[in-house]
């Protein structure tokens, strides 16, 4: 009886987190209610409170989602032993790339983040999330490149910290403007040459030296 009743409780949320992604999509965050959420996913507000704490809970738990297919790969590239830390960055972008371009679930919900969350008073708790997610990403992007400058893929004396930064705002100018504008140029079968592009920026950018 109890595993039956986590299971319908699994089955409940993940439900609400379906109908969510898509009222979200369909209506942007800040024009879709907790009831709207209820209704598509056939369930009370209860249960969603149940489940989240609010609107900035749901769509934190829906980003979340995105993240498991890509976390084995992003610790290699992390790791001092790690004898490729460059090359498991690279693999990592350009099947983050992949998933955007060819996963309706990876678009949609990428299109809800850059182009359809609006930072509005209720979504004041995202924000600070949103705020905090970029500075432990770029942390996680510098711990890389100092692994790769360590193997001789970098330059020594690269900037690693500015270096983060760069990348990670090409990375994400890259998919905001396809998603916004998808016929001006090609995510998927061009992936590795966007990738290749970034990581050229770190290896010969005089700017990003110390």
């Amino acid at each position: 009886m109890v595993r039956r009743t986590k299971e319908e409780a699994q089955e409940t949320r993940s439900q609400i987190l379906d109908a969510a992604e898509h009222a979200f999509y369909e209506r942007g965050v800040a024009r879709t209610t907790l009831a709207d959420i209820a209704t598509l996913a056939g369930v009370t507000r209860g249960a969603i409170y149940w489940h989240f704490s609010n609107k900035s809970d749901l769509l934190q738990a829906l980003l979340d989602t995105l993240h498991e297919p890509l976390d084995d790969l992003a610790r290699a590239s992390e790791s001092e032993d790690e004898l490729d830390p460059l090359g498991c960055m690279r693999k990592l972008l350009i099947r983050l790339f992949h998933q955007v371009a060819l996963d309706p679930k990876t678009r949609r919900i990428n299109e809800i983040l850059f182009h359809k969350c609006e930072f509005t008073d209720e979504m004041c708790d995202m924000r600070r999330q949103r705020q905090t997610h970029t500075l432990e990403c770029n942390l996680r992007i510098g711990l890389t490149l100092r692994n790769a400058v360590h193997r001789g893929q970098l330059p020594e004396n690269l900037d690693t910290a500015r270096g983060a930064v760069c990348i990670h705002a090409y990375i994400n100018g890259l998919i905001g403007q396809w998603l916004l504008v998808p016929d001006t140029f090609q995510l998927h079968d061009e992936a590795e040459r966007w990738v290749d592009a970034g990581l050229d920026m770190l290896r010969l950018s005089p700017s990003l030296r110390n």
